[in-house]
């Protein structure tokens, strides 16, 4: 089973899905303000990841997919990466760099099994 984590930074709150194995998956797509929006990011996350279709921006002529989804594209880097978008098309989540299309695939889908009914980590006030 995966975790959140949610940090406080200098201007605010951030939160990352870690994998069983400790490994961060995915981060929050933004700085939020306070703890109380940290936690809706997280419930969105959780709510929207797990039937979010994948959109391959990597692939000439793809076929856009409604939202909630996860778009697969390649960074200046030459590196896949994937966002996962809301129903209302704010950007959620993000990725690390992959370098194989398939690795970057697998973190899609270990997003979608780790985000659900995992365990919330806060920082200490």
């Amino acid at each position: 089973m995966g975790k959140y984590v949610i940090n406080k930074t200098a201007t605010g709150y951030t939160f990352g899905l870690k994998a069983a194995n400790g490994e961060t998956i995915a981060t929050g797509g933004e700085v939020y303000s306070s703890l109380e929006s940290v936690r809706n990011g997280v419930k969105s996350v959780e709510t929207n990841a797990p039937a979010a279709a994948v959109e391959d921006q990597t692939v000439e002529g793809y076929r856009t997919a409604k939202n909630p989804k996860f778009e697969i594209y390649s960074d200046k880097a030459g590196e896949f990466r994937f966002r996962l978008k809301a129903k209302n098309g704010q950007v959620i989540a993000v990725s690390e760099g992959y370098t194989s299309k398939a690795n970057c695939k697998n973190g899609i889908e270990s997003v979608k099994k780790n985000s659900v009914n995992s365990p919330v980590i806060e920082p200490a006030e």
